[in-house]
């Protein structure tokens, strides 16, 4: 029963193993290359015509004329890979290139995440010269899948000109507050939990009492810009920090969203207490 096992060594064993797992690593590290592209569309229609020719075999159903055709398409069809995703394939030698390939992309992550820090705090300092007034929540570890389901959902990737549009006055998202989840923008005019808190000072209006409110019940950090003064202020574990400067919440963004270095870990930051 097991005597073709036996006859195989442990080396070739793991030699199949690895060499399976190398198969399916390159296949996987191809998909997260393509994923978002023209090409994943090219791929559900290679998997589609390969389906088709493998049910039009003789073995099959035996439909000569459709065998022939898709055959041929297979045939032809990697020519015209190569023709129609130069910049996919040019894209994934370079970073064989360079040795990312095969990586965990961090310079990317930590690109992104800079791009996101940009576009808030640029939304931000635009909305304030102009005393637009905005509510914006970051969600952290916490899920706010119950806060997010309050408003109206949005799924954009988070740009500053989308962010700034949201909060224009008299438009239909601009009440309430925008839920930033990852790097989109996952709802907008969501309703957030007002805080009962007495020690919030009575000049502050319900955008701020809402960010104290969520921040009492999540670990969110939330951004309030003022439309009466056009002040940026942030909320964090229950503490409300006011009269930051873009400079300022830029720091913040850093320390609590960016990507840390190796082994680092993020500093605490303080602000003036409202």
């Amino acid at each position: 029963m097991f005597g073709g096992l036996s006859e195989l060594s442990i080396i070739s064993i793991l030699r199949i193993i690895v060499d399976i797992a190398a198969v399916w690593f390159i296949f996987y590290k191809v998909l997260m290359l393509i994923r978002g592209t023209k090409a994943i569309q090219l791929l559900k229609g290679i998997f589609i015509v390969v389906i088709i020719a493998f049910l039009s075999s003789e073995q099959i159903l035996d439909f000569p004329m459709l065998a022939f055709l898709s055959s041929q398409a297979i045939t032809w069809g990697f020519v015209a890979i190569v023709v129609l995703f130069q910049p996919e394939i040019r894209r994934a030698l370079e970073q064989l290139g360079r040795g990312s390939f095969f990586s965990r992309n961090v310079r990317s992550e930590e690109e992104e995440t800079n791009r996101k820090i940009e576009a808030i705090v640029k939304s931000c300092n635009y909305m304030g010269k102009r005393r637009i007034g905005a509510l914006i929540t970051l969600e952290r570890e916490t899920g706010m899948g119950d806060y997010i389901e309050t408003g109206i959902p949005v799924n954009g990737h988070l740009t500053f000109e989308l962010l700034t549009n949201i909060f224009v006055p008299n438009t239909p998202l601009h009440d309430g507050a925008v839920i930033l989840k990852d790097n989109e923008i996952a709802a907008a005019a969501c309703y957030l939990p007002l805080s009962e808190s007495p020690f919030i000072s009575k000049e502050l209006g319900t955008r701020h009492r809402a960010a104290m409110g969520i921040s009492e019940v999540t670990d969110s950090l939330t951004i309030i810009v003022s439309e009466e003064t056009g002040a940026i202020s942030c909320t964090k574990n229950g503490e409300l920090f006011r009269d930051i400067t873009s400079d300022g919440l830029k720091e913040i963004l850093t320390k609590e969203i960016g990507v840390p270095a190796s082994g680092s870990k993020a500093r605490r930051w303080r602000g003036k207490n409202g």
